[in-house]
C-alpha cells in the first residue's frame, strides 16, 4: 500500500511540475472500473456460465456416489444385528475408506474445473489489459488508471472515466465485431447529443 501511495505521490508530483513549467504540458487521463469491467465482460459472463455447467455435473456426480454410500450405511444398520462384532467392524473400515475415497473425489473436482478454467481467466484478463494499452496509446492517453479490488485510484473526477468504452469495445471484440466501429458510433451519438442540447439551448 505504501508503495502505490509512493508511485501515486511521485506521478502527481510530475505531473505538477510539468504543468507549472510555462503550463505547456498537460496529461491525459482517464480511469477504468476494473470490478465492473469483470462482471460486465461478456467473456467473462460466457467462461464462468460454462465453468458453472461443468461444476454443476461434476456436483451431481459427486452426490449420487454418496447417495450410494448413505443406502448401503443404512442397510448395513439393518443387517448389523444378525452379523457379528468382526462383520460391523469390517463394514465400518469399508465405510471410512468409501469416504475417503468421496473427500479425495471433490478435491479432484475442485482441481480439474480450477486447471480447466483459469487459465481462460487469466487469458481474457491479460487480453483486456493488452486493449486498454493500445486503447491509451491509439488515443493518446499519458495515463490511464484502473479501479476496483486493486485500486491505484483515491480521485477521479466521472467526466475522466472510460469504463463504458471500453467495456463496450472488448465485449464487441469477444463477439467478433469490430471495437473501432462501436466507439465511432458512441461519438456519433455523442455529436448528435451535443448538437441537440446547443439547438435547445438557442431556443
Amino acid at each position: 500500500m505504501k508503495k502505490s501511495l509512493l508511485i501515486l505521490g511521485l506521478a502527481v508530483t510530475l505531473f505538477s511540475c510539468n504543468k507549472n513549467e510555462g503550463g505547456a504540458t498537460e496529461f491525459k487521463t482517464a480511469y477504468v472500473n476494473t470490478q465492473k469491467l469483470m462482471d460486465d465482460s461478456e467473456a467473462l459472463k460466457d467462461l464462468n456460465s460454462r465453468s458453472n455447467v461443468k461444476g454443476e455435473e461434476l456436483k451431481r456426480e459427486l452426490n449420487d456416489e454418496y447417495q450410494k454410500l448413505k443406502l448401503d450405511y443404512a442397510k448395513a444398520q439393518d443387517e448389523a444385528p444378525r452379523r457379528g462384532a468382526q462383520w460391523v467392524q469390517a463394514k465400518a473400515q469399508e465405510f471410512q475408506e468409501r469416504e475417503q475415497k468421496l473427500s479425495m473425489m471433490q478435491d479432484g473436482m475442485m482441481r480439474q474445473l480450477q486447471e480447466e478454467f483459469a487459465p481462460q481467466r487469466d487469458s481474457i484478463v491479460e487480453e483486456m489489459r493488452s486493449y486498454i494499452k493500445d486503447y491509451g496509446k491509439k488515443n493518446g492517453y499519458d495515463y490511464i488508471y484502473g479501479t476496483g479490488d486493486a485500486a491505484n485510484v483515491l480521485y477521479a473526477k466521472d467526466s475522466y472515466e472510460i469504463t463504458e468504452e471500453i467495456l463496450k469495445a472488448v465485449n464487441a471484440k469477444f463477439k467478433g465485431e469490430n471495437p473501432d466501429a462501436v466507439k465511432t458510433e458512441d461519438k456519433a451519438t455523442e455529436e448528435k447529443a451535443e448538437t441537440t442540447e446547443k439547438e435547445e439551448a438557442a431556443k
